[in-house]
């Protein structure tokens, strides 16, 4: 490994003599752009040995010195694949200075008019602050800015499953109403595709447990005009489920409202943000009423 990081520092210093090299005015005359091309290759070669080494903020600024001599170059796409790598390398340790090279890459990648790409390192950003900055608002909007773009190149089924990213996130933020919108735009949408159809009912599921969550007897609207929407709900687990739920809320019974989750649970394992969310509505249960 230390063969292979001064193998690197080697590399970076070539790296610099071509580019002091490129700029004389003999240089500049003849072959200056050869002279940049040629560092491109020794900053990702120097790159690539930082990262055997698992220099991994060494690596990612090699990546970006590539990077910013392509596009001084002219060459979008590969300034654009280069800070990709280098958004790469930085995970390992920068989780900052990873979403600061990934939107490089997103820059351009829109400015390109290539913007499946865009949402592509758009939801990578959203996973950062997800899981390595536990920043759910910000993921959020990385989530909705990589279903935009989705939507925009007609890419349905990619932007849904950004789109429920960001309803599970709301929900957790307590934005039930948002969270519903978004169950139920993707479960209508979902209806109307052959392949997509048997998940609609998961969705107004999901929306069910949401407006419970929001207000018991509105949830009790809600789901009838679920049934009407879709009848496979009206015949599932999950909407008997439900029924039983607000059954057990209408009687103010802590553990008949137990007693229905785990009879459901004992088949089919809820998962844990509903199961958080149907912890919510327990809690609501249990509370002691206020004194006038």
């Amino acid at each position: 490994m230390a063969d292979q990081e001064q193998k690197a520092v080697q590399l970076v210093a070539e790296a610099e003599k071509k580019l002091k090299s490129s700029k004389g005015l003999f240089s500049s005359l003849f072959g200056g752009g050869a002279k940049q091309e040629e560092a491109c290759e020794l900053y990702v070669r120097a790159a690539n040995a930082f990262k055997m080494a698992k220099k991994w903020p060494q690596a990612g600024q090699a990546f970006e010195e590539s990077a910013r001599l392509q596009l001084a170059m002219g060459s979008k796409h590969e300034g654009a694949t280069h800070f990709v790598d280098a958004g790469n390398c930085y995970r390992k340790g920068d989780p900052n200075a990873a979403i600061e090279a990934f939107h490089k890459a997103i820059e351009i990648y829109t400015d390109m008019g290539r913007f499946t790409m865009a949402a592509k390192h758009h939801i990578t950003v959203a996973e950062i602050y997800e899981t390595e900055l536990s920043d759910m608002e910000k993921a959020v909007q990385n989530y909705e800015q990589a279903a935009d773009y989705y939507k925009g190149e007609e890419s349905n089924s990619s932007a849904n499953k950004c789109l429920l990213k960001v309803a599970q996130f709301s929900a957790t933020l307590e934005n039930y109403e948002k969270a519903i919108e978004i169950y139920e735009q993707v479960a209508m949408s979902s209806m109307d595709n052959s392949l997509l159809k048997y998940s609609a009912k998961d969705h107004f599921f999901r929306a069910s447990i949401c407006q419970m969550c929001m207000d018991t007897a509105n949830a009790q609207l809600a789901i009838k005009k679920y049934e009407e929407m879709f009848p496979a709900f009206g015949d599932s687990r999950e909407c008997k489920l439900i029924k039983n739920l607000l059954q057990a809320v209408e009687d103010d019974n802590v553990d008949q409202f137990t007693e229905a989750l785990k009879e459901f649970d004992s088949i089919s394992r809820l998962d844990p943000f509903l199961t958080t969310l149907l912890l919510r509505v327990k809690k609501q249960l249990n509370a002691e009423p206020e004194l006038c």
